[in-house]
């Protein structure tokens, strides 16, 4: 692979991860990736890219952009990111159990609504009902 195919322009990386350019600014500016800036231009190196595939990851687990900053710095410290593993690790069971809890409680909320539903299906029938016999 030649250096030009290791790098990656913003539009790209847009196609490649189906973000907007928008978002890819946004994270650099949040320092969490690091382009090669050449006047406007902007090259994505094969780092970014792991790193953006991280980024996205943890956003759709609901982990904060301080937290995702937090997991790619421990990438660094040169321990074949055991220290990585086991913080991620750490921060997905703790991100687990949180969405855990909010689906037990959308489990009762979703009940108690149908609940309610019933009842006011219940309540028009009745309603509909009594028209009509009355007409």
């Amino acid at each position: 692979m030649t250096e030009t195919q290791e790098l990656m322009t913003i539009r790209e990386m847009c196609d490649a991860f189906d973000v907007t350019p928008r978002t890819l600014r946004f994270y650099e500016a949040k320092e969490l990736l690091f382009p090669i800036r050449e006047g406007q231009k902007r090259l994505f190196t094969r780092r970014d890219r792991a790193r953006l595939k991280l980024i996205l990851r943890g956003k759709r687990f609901g982990f904060s952009l301080e937290e995702i900053r937090q997991l790619l710095d421990l990438y660094d410290m040169g321990d074949q990111q055991q220290t990585q593993i086991s913080k991620a690790y750490e921060l997905a069971r703790e991100r687990l159990d949180v969405m855990e809890t909010q689906r037990a409680e959308l489990d009762v909320a979703i009940k108690e609504l149908k609940e309610q539903m019933e009842w006011a299906a219940s309540v028009i029938a009745s309603n509909e009902g009594a028209k009509n016999a009355a007409e």
